[in-house]
């Protein structure tokens, strides 16, 4: 990670930006460990209920809001659980009230082995809250990846 001599890194313009980078990341992660204990209440909550659109690696439309994502959501919790869960290289990049948060995923789960490039678009909404009104995760060079190993779909 590239830093200057006060050790924020160079593309957050100072120590607020790089603390509420941390705070977004910090977002993430516990839903994520959520996430991987079959706790669906970490999106639940992360998720706007405002203005929600999502793109997954297996889903061949977009997803127009947050309660198109409830069924989704419902036939995971409970089931989806995570031996191991790297979370890798985040990077949140900042605009006028939003964030992008960029990583890389990696965990083996119950179901299948995760290999994500991940993008969560976070927006400060009125209420002062931070929320994910986009989300994204598409597989990591998924030419290379064998399929027919995956293992019972929820």
């Amino acid at each position: 990670m590239e830093q200057n001599n006060n050790t924020v890194p160079t593309w957050y313009k100072d120590e607020n930006e790089q603390r509420l980078a941390e705070q977004i990341i910090g977002l993430e992660k516990s839903a994520l460990d959520k996430f991987f204990k079959g706790d669906m209440s970490g999106y639940r909550d992360l998720w706007s209920k405002q203005s929600f659109t999502y793109f997954d690696a297996v889903v061949t439309q977009r997803v127009e809001e947050f309660a198109s994502m409830e069924s989704f959501l419902d036939r995971l919790e409970g089931n989806l659980h995570a031996e191991e869960c790297r979370f890798v290289s985040p990077r949140v990049q900042f605009g006028q009230d939003m964030a992008i948060l960029t990583y890389q995923l990696f965990a083996h789960t119950n179901f299948n082995d995760i290999e994500y490039n991940c993008i969560e678009v976070f927006q400060k909404e009125a209420s002062g809250k931070w929320h994910v009104v986009h989300s994204t995760w598409s597989f990591i060079r998924p030419m290379d990846k064998d399929f027919s190993r995956m293992k019972v779909r929820v």
